[in-house]
């Protein structure tokens, strides 16, 4: 039976729009204008086409019980999407308006929420699966808000993560987008080690690495780029040249590794997927 939102919580309303909105402001650190900007690169990007690939192959690799993930912080949609489009009965979460809204109307996404989890008031065990896709690094309390949300899954639940990683990777770029921390395999062990078990943890980027620390990470170190940031397009891999075509094919390749199941033992970011302890 197909999710009705008004069952699991009783404090969200539906607006003109056909989003569920209740009241309050987010807590979560984000660029104001980071929704917008991402939207016009998300659909040309290798960037967020090839962590789309990855995370729909964790997720099929490691499956949750029926029912609904919830997608919380999932922006505009993206990859809300890919997984709707694979069967998954998604509901988004996002505090933004910008990002919910163009999740509903742009994306044409069925249950979209706007909201925080504190105000949205989801019932306990309201969802099998919860996803935070690039979304934990920007919340402080990481750890408490982690154990809050393993209350809304159903017993044997499944929360599915995607992080930057590697502090000595820290820029300029991660102070923009409101970053608090950059991860590592033991860090997300630690952070997850209270209500989850971890099923599978593994790297995926691995060919940013190299790039990201020469081009960001090391001149944010010698104090050469403090002031100046490269575009959201570029980024994010949308530009177009040899240097895209070539990292793009070694992330095909990245990419059949995760779909096979195997854990890729370094990368930029990192992929888990994670079963909540009975």
């Amino acid at each position: 039976m197909p999710m009705r939102i008004e069952d699991i919580s009783t404090e969200l309303r539906l607006d003109s729009d056909g989003i569920y909105v209740a009241g309050g402001a987010s807590d979560v650190s984000y660029a104001p204008h980071g929704h917008e900007d991402c939207y016009g690169v998300e659909d040309r990007s290798f960037w967020f086409r090839h962590r789309n690939r990855c995370i729909c192959s964790v997720v099929k690799n490691n499956p949750y019980p029926a029912g609904a993930l919830l997608d919380i912080g999932g922006g505009n949609g993206y990859v809300a999407q890919a997984l709707a489009s694979e069967g998954h009965e998604v509901v988004l979460l996002e505090p933004g308006s910008t990002g919910a809204r163009n999740a509903k109307l742009r994306r044409g996404l069925q249950h979209v929420v706007c909201a925080t989890i504190e105000d949205a008031g989801f019932r306990p065990q309201s969802f099998s699966a919860l996803g935070m896709f690039d979304v934990i690094e920007h919340i402080n309390h990481d750890r408490a808000f982690l154990e809050q949300v393993s209350g809304l899954l159903k017993p044997g639940g499944r929360l599915y993560l995607t992080v930057p990683c590697h502090q000595w990777l820290w820029s300029q770029a991660d102070a923009h987008a409101g970053h608090f921390r950059r991860h590592t395999r033991n860090s997300l062990e630690s952070l997850l080690d209270a209500a989850f078990r971890i099923d599978y943890l593994g790297f995926y980027f691995r060919p940013l690495v190299l790039p990201q620390y020469l081009l960001r990470a090391l001149p944010y170190k010698l104090g050469l780029n403090r002031n100046s940031l490269l575009s959201t397009e570029s980024e994010h891999g949308a530009g177009r040249g040899m240097a895209f075509d070539i990292i793009d094919i070694l992330l095909r390749s990245e990419f059949r590794r995760i779909a096979a199941g195997k854990s890729i033992g370094f990368g930029a970011s990192a992929l888990v997927a994670a079963t909540l302890k009975g």
